[in-house]
């Protein structure tokens, strides 16, 4: 996928030190459904880093991430495991690892354990970001103490990106307490398609990037219908669609 085919920034070094880097955000629904077209599907985004959700998490779950990154040509930066709980992170060989901050949730009764995977970044000579994976609960209660939780993956004064499936829209209050704190990135800076679920009965955009303001937004959404993302494997792949942005890290 070139970048005029996608209309969004590609990655790489600017003058003066700032760094473009494209974030994508994923709920593979644990590789159940069509594992292929979910690896075409990264791969087409051409991705720094990937925020994957719903990483297999019950069996075979280091294999099953491995071969995830295998596949999309990247490595394992951070989540994937018991502490994580089905959030991962990929990256690509450029991107550094300075520092591991998964976390596991409290949990609550009769409800799936749920983590964050999450890391201090740094590619090349960019200034230090980091990048959290997140899948929050499907009890409103739950997940609004999980909305609140995300901050403290963000430390003061340095450039942060939180991604993720938050089974719940704009509209929500989880949401909308994020997005008066940080930048709702499709909100920002809007690209390609919004709504996030497949089949698109309902309409739904609970799919989402989050950054801090010292982050410039250049653009966010759902990479379709453009060339490079075929709609067959967006269908066959998982029933949610990615998220992808261009982001601009400030200078070190």
């Amino acid at each position: 996928m070139t970048d005029t085919e996608v209309g969004l920034a590609s990655s790489g070094a600017e003058p003066g030190g700032a760094r473009r880097v494209r974030v994508l955000s994923y709920n593979v629904r644990s590789l159940r459904d069509d594992r292929a077209a979910v690896a075409r599907v990264i791969r087409a985004c051409a991705p720094d880093v990937v925020c994957v959700q719903e990483s297999p998490r019950y069996w075979k779950t280091e294999k099953a991430a491995a071969w995830l990154a295998h596949k999309t040509g990247m490595v394992i930066l951070a989540g994937g495991g018991r502490v994580a709980a089905g959030p991962l992170l990929l990256g690509n060989l450029r991107v550094d690892v300075l520092e591991l901050r998964d976390a596991l949730l409290p949990k609550t009764r009769g409800l799936h354990a749920r983590g964050f995977a999450s890391a201090l970044l740094r590619i090349g000579g960019s200034r230090p970001f980091s990048v959290t994976s997140c899948h929050l609960s499907l009890e409103p209660a739950e997940r609004l103490r999980q909305f609140d939780l995300l901050r403290g993956q963000l430390r003061p004064g340095e450039p942060g990106v939180i991604a993720g499936d938050f089974n719940e829209g704009p509209d929500g209050p989880g949401w909308r307490s994020l997005a008066a704190e940080l930048t709702d990135a499709h909100a920002k800076a809007p690209w390609g398609g919004t709504y996030t679920s497949v089949p698109e009965e309902p309409y739904q955009r609970i799919d989402g990037v989050f950054a801090t303001p010292d982050v410039e937004v250049l653009g966010c959404g759902v990479p379709y219908p453009l060339p490079g993302v075929a709609e067959a494997d967006l269908r066959a792949a998982t029933d949610h669609l990615p998220v992808l942005a261009a982001l601009r890290i400030p200078a070190p």
